[in-house]
């Protein structure tokens, strides 16, 4: 067995309701003025008032900063971490989507360390200190809580990250009442994406390892499960539960198994045309894992009776076929755009689609077979008008 390494947040509470419980941790980690980053939408959404007054009835300070905007630009995270250091916050507190999360992970970090954004971008070059950090996610997809990335779109536009176990979360807390009212899109380009992140840590080159395998399983059980009661019962709090819980897993696997070319082909998706970043994963999904096939059947095979039970004790190469068919029927019942083009996606747009993909280095080193130019534009051809094949 090869050697390997594991990090994940340190403290997991999960539970109904468990957002009230926030100023305990707040308290046990010495902080009394928290700033609390989020986006305007989940705030008026009602999401992080349960948290806001049982701190206030805690008599401890909270500065709200709600400006963050899905793929957060780095003049975003870096405003944020001004108004942190202005405010004298001691502790962070973030409740809402990934990338609400992403950017309080840097706050965190930058209002205490004072590094230059710009100079953190790659893999464990953030060595210094960071304010106490608590996420609390108000989706089931990203698995932000769990992991040590965070993710920036810079004034190129071009999505760059963050990558240190300084940016893992003292506390993650998991409260499924926050995602009873997500609407049926976002329920499902979200919890697709943490299907994504259980495939690729599973299916992973690099890094992977027993027990990042465990909990991708795990996560694709609970989230293939799920997905579907949730996107048609929004408010059914067994499957939301699943859900959360699922997309923790996931982000505990990839954390530690990481993510290949279906996340690097959907940044730029996300980038340049400002689709959110579950649905980006959507749209190339399945495309890449036909790309794949050939290196990757066994993986796909051991996964195929997760999401059908009918390819167990099929022929590998039949079970992985089964298992990317399984994939399609899923989004297509989840209502997932089948095509780049319903998302203002044109066949001029795929050069420079192809061209970024190639930046994400850090990503297509772990996809199971080798990815050029040539490979992603097919790809992204597939994925333009639902044709099949292009890129096998």
């Amino acid at each position: 067995m090869n050697p390997f390494t594991f990090q994940t947040t340190p403290n997991v509470l999960f539970e109904p309701g468990a957002s009230k419980k926030i100023p305990g941790i707040v308290a046990e980690l010495g902080a009394r003025r928290v700033l609390l980053v989020t986006d305007r939408g989940v705030r008026a959404a009602g999401l992080t008032r349960a948290a806001e007054e049982a701190l206030a009835a805690a008599d401890i300070a909270v500065d709200v900063y709600d400006a963050v905007v899905a793929d957060p630009p780095s003049t975003v995270i870096e405003e944020a971490a001004r108004q942190a250091r202005e405010a004298g916050t001691d502790l962070v507190l973030s409740i809402g989507g990934g990338s609400a999360l992403d950017t309080a992970k840097l706050v965190a970090y930058l209002a205490r360390s004072d590094e230059p954004l710009d100079t953190l971008y790659g893999v464990g070059l953030a060595k210094g200190a960071r304010l106490p950090l608590v996420l609390v996610p108000t989706t089931a997809g990203t698995g932000s809580e769990v992991t040590p990335i965070s993710i920036v779109t810079t004034p190129t536009t071009e999505k760059k990250g963050v990558v240190s176990a300084r940016l893992l979360p003292d506390w993650a807390v998991l409260d499924p009442e926050l995602t009873l009212g997500l609407p049926a899109p976002v329920t499902a380009a979200t919890g697709i994406d943490a299907m994504v992140h259980a495939i690729e840590a599973f299916t992973s080159r690099h890094r992977k390892n027993p027990i990042s395998d465990q909990l991708a399983k795990q996560a694709l059980a609970l989230l293939s499960a799920n997905i579907r009661t949730a996107c048609a019962e929004g408010t059914n709090l067994q499957a939301r539960s699943g859900m959360l819980l699922g997309s923790m897993l996931a982000g505990m696997a990839f954390a530690n198994a990481p993510v290949a070319a279906v996340h690097a082909l959907a940044y730029p998706i996300g980038a340049i045309f400002h689709v959110p970043h579950g649905l980006s994963n959507a749209l190339v999904l399945t495309g890449v894992m036909r790309f794949n096939l050939s290196h990757a059947e066994e993986l796909y095979a051991e996964l195929a009776p997760i999401l059908d039970p009918g390819a167990a004790g099929l022929p590998v190469p039949e079970a992985a076929a089964a298992f990317v068919r399984a994939l399609e029927a899923l989004c297509r019942d989840c209502k997932v755009p089948p095509t780049l083009a319903e998302v203002g996606v044109s066949e001029g747009d795929l050069e420079r689609l192809a061209t970024d993909a190639m930046k994400q280095t850090r990503l297509l080193v772990n996809n199971p077979r080798d990815v050029t130019h040539a490979d992603a534009l097919a790809i992204y051809a597939e994925a333009l008008d639902g044709t099949r094949n292009r890129a096998a």
